[in-house]
């Protein structure tokens, strides 16, 4: 085959750096955009964050006074004065600066000096105070902690005591031990001379600790151990109820009420009087010494009802004020630079816009999900509409996927509670007049015929999807299964009460 030479002109879509980077940006959560703006910081010099959590940081001193940062008092005082000369030309340019300012200046207070924690300190210590310094948060003790206490009281002898230490050990954070005592006792040495009957004694001292249950192999076991130690108890009652939950737990747990007053030839009364008093004890005994950490989530829109209607405004919080250093860019201007300032001086520029263009993005889709969903804000999640992320595209001229991106994992804060973008996206549901209904007013729905029912004659999914129908809906009984397990409502049988 005789090769040549051929030009040849095409068309084709190329992602450039800052179109990538604006990609990105677009679909990081506020957590996740605060970790990857503080990377970036780090490694360009040229950008740098107005709103720096650590300016007006306090740090704890050695004898537990509290001082105030100099850090960013001396950023401010320090220098020849180059860099305020420099900054408003840099902040002049509409794409070296991106902060989002409200109408009131900073630290506006005539004739008083400015606001610190030192002065709360000094002000707020009475003569009756032995110490002005703040109090510390108390240490947070663990389950452990609080039977190795009891433990050092209790045990006689240095064998006990270790014994009581080995079973503390094995217990899980629900203060249950899982571990069979067998197993314990093989890992022993065989020369400390234990044996299953020592070491079967002292889980019975462990578990009259505190809490009640605790050191319980089994469900049934803790429930047993909490109702022997409960107080003002009838013997009758109490007898009932370890029956219960010794031999009978998977019914009880299953509401199977007539199957237990079968088995224990008991009247409605005594099984009623028996199911107070399982309630009162707790199934997990070390759950009240579990500290897990809680998840905070900062919406990124908030939505206010005005005079005017229904309106959606950033959230300030969580928006960056960045700009390029002055003092970098005015040298660089000056003097032609080396490549990699200029190149990295292009990557601030670039991220200063990619980040107001988030923003702006986000603040776009969320006006049009209000639009669309106003009687959700005015009467709740029973009136909302079916809504797509094609109709929210093609009303603000964007891709699906650009929607998507936008409504994951950002939230709105609104008069009804917090929800994420996608909560406003539903399929729909047809109606008998013709119309749509949203799943999600039809979840709501379902969580309203629910809250509303008799406990002693629950509605099954059929009665559900009848009541439904009545009002117009056409939904299936597995579509009303399926729309209560989305809810975390149990089933008939097991929301039956006496």
């Amino acid at each position: 085959m005789k090769q040549s030479l051929q030009l040849r002109t095409s068309q084709h879509l190329a992602l450039t750096p800052q179109l990538q980077q604006s990609i990105r940006l677009l679909q990081l959560s506020t957590l996740e955009l605060h970790q990857e703006l503080e990377q970036i910081l780090s490694d360009n010099p040229l950008l740098e964050r107005l709103d720096d959590a650590l300016d007006n940081s306090v740090r704890l001193l050695a004898d537990g006074a509290v001082s105030s940062s100099p850090s960013s008092g001396v950023a401010e005082t320090g220098g020849d004065g180059n860099a305020d000369a420099a900054a408003p030309a840099a902040s002049g340019d509409g794409e070296s600066s991106f902060e989002y300012q409200d109408n009131a200046p900073e630290n506006a207070v005539s004739g008083e000096a400015e606001w610190s924690f030192d002065d709360v300190a000094r002000s707020g210590k009475s003569s009756d105070d032995e110490d002005a310094r703040p109090q510390l948060e108390a240490h947070e003790i663990t389950l452990r902690e609080h039977l190795l206490e009891q433990i050092r009281v209790t045990a006689r002898t240095h064998r006990d005591r270790a014994l009581l230490e080995l079973l503390t050990d094995a217990l899980d954070d629900s203060g249950y031990l899982e571990e069979p005592l067998e197993d314990i006792l093989a890992r022993l040495p065989e020369e400390l001379g234990i044996d299953l009957e020592e070491l079967a004694i002292s889980l019975k001292l462990l578990q009259s600790l505190d809490p009640a249950g605790v050191g319980a192999r089994s469900p049934s076991e803790c429930l047993a151990l909490q109702i022997r130690r409960l107080p003002k108890v009838p013997f009758v009652t109490r007898k009932l109820a370890l029956k219960i939950v010794e031999d009978y737990l998977p019914l009880f747990a299953q509401r199977d009420f007539n199957k237990i007053k079968k088995a224990l030839d008991c009247d409605d009364e005594d099984l009623r009087e028996a199911q107070a008093v399982i309630r009162q004890c707790r199934p997990h005994p070390g759950a009240e010494f579990a500290r897990d950490a809680s998840d905070y989530v900062v919406p990124d829109v908030i939505v206010k009802q005005t005079k005017s209607g229904w309106q959606v405004l950033l959230n300030h919080d969580v928006m960056p004020k960045l700009r390029v250093n002055a003092m970098y860019a005015s040298a660089l201007k000056q003097s032609k630079g080396e490549v990699s300032l200029t190149s990295q001086l292009q990557e601030a520029k670039w991220l200063i816009k990619n980040m107001r263009q988030r923003f702006d993005t986000i603040l776009r889709v969320a006006q049009a999900i209000v639009e669309r969903q106003r009687n959700f804000f005015s009467h709740g999640a029973v009136a909302m509409r079916p809504l797509v992320l094609r109709e929210i595209a093609d009303t603000l001229g964007l891709h699906e996927s650009t929607i998507s991106r936008v409504t994951t994992q950002k939230y709105m804060l609104t008069p009804h509670g917090m929800f994420e973008l996608k909560y406003f996206f539903g399929s729909h549901v047809a109606t008998e007049t013709g119309g749509e209904a949203s799943s999600t007013a039809i979840r709501a729905l379902i969580k309203q015929l629910i809250g509303a029912e008799n406990p002693q004659t629950p509605l099954s999914d059929s009665k559900i999807a009848d009541m439904l129908a009545e009002q117009g809906m056409v939904v299936a009984r597995r579509t009303v299964a399926k729309y209560r397990e989305v809810l975390k409502i149990p089933p008939v049988n097991l929301r039956k009460s006496l």
